[in-house]
């Protein structure tokens, strides 16, 4: 199986931009341990509702909290998150919701790496047979007239690097936090063991900002000219 990530075509004849957040979200975290604070923010579970959680103010402004306080959130949002779903310090639930504007095509991402996709476009994946393709309803508003319907993709993290993209003696996860000390490591190398095979969309896990997608699906979207994204063939070793 060949894999490829998910990046922003900015040669595309496309000028759809969004400022948008998740509607509520995990504080950032203080570690004592590394002395680092940190936010990833790119573990994102649109379809999740928060509403049943009493103290719901305490999800919905970014900022920076103790372990302790950031682990007591967790633990109350854990119960409502999908199978296979992770936390890690400013993940994002509910919708996403902002501002959008300009033309879009069927697919979308930024930096920001949140994948958007058009409902027709959705709609021709899903009737292809791919595998994990779950479109949430966003609540970005348009100023413009005859705006798209666009819908998250929730992506599940699974699959982490192979070790030997990574730096000599490569410092290990936080004990405490788990932050990575290391960059992405270029160019970087899938370990073939932890690959999902019931899956054609994910994200890493030990990389949440890096979308991931199998070749069926990249064929899919070739063969119904669905654009707006490029894919970036990886490298995948099975290798110990």
């Amino acid at each position: 199986m060949n894999y490829f990530r998910i990046r922003e075509d900015r040669s595309a004849d496309y000028t759809g931009s969004v400022d948008a957040s998740h509607r509520w979200g995990l504080p950032g975290v203080r570690c004592p341990v590394c002395l680092d604070a940190w936010s990833g923010g790119a573990n994102v579970y649109p379809s999740v509702d928060l509403t049943p959680i009493l103290s719901l103010a305490d999800f919905e402004t970014p900022r920076a909290e103790s372990i302790e306080e950031y682990e007591r959130l967790c633990e109350l949002v854990r119960p409502l998150l999908p199978p296979g779903a992770q936390l890690e310090p400013g993940a994002g639930f509910g919708p996403f919701e902002g501002k959008a504007q300009g033309r879009f095509g069927p697919l979308f991402t930024d930096f920001s790496a949140v994948l958007l996709v058009q409902r027709e476009a959705l709609n021709k994946l899903q009737a292809e047979g791919l595998r994990g393709l779950k479109g949430c309803p966003t609540a970005l508003r348009f100023r413009q007239r005859n705006s798209p319907e666009l819908l998250e993709l929730e992506l599940l993290p699974v699959g982490r690097l192979h070790p030997d993209c990574l730096p000599p003696n490569p410092q290990p996860p936080c004990s405490r936090c788990g932050r990575l000390k290391h960059p992405l490591p270029k160019p970087p190398i899938l370990d073939a063991s932890t690959l999902p095979e019931h899956l054609d969309l994910f994200r890493l896990e030990d990389y949440s900002n890096v979308n991931l997608c199998t070749g069926r699906f990249v064929e899919a979207c070739q063969r119904l000219g669905l654009d707006g994204v490029v894919f970036q063939p990886l490298g995948v070793s099975a290798g110990p």
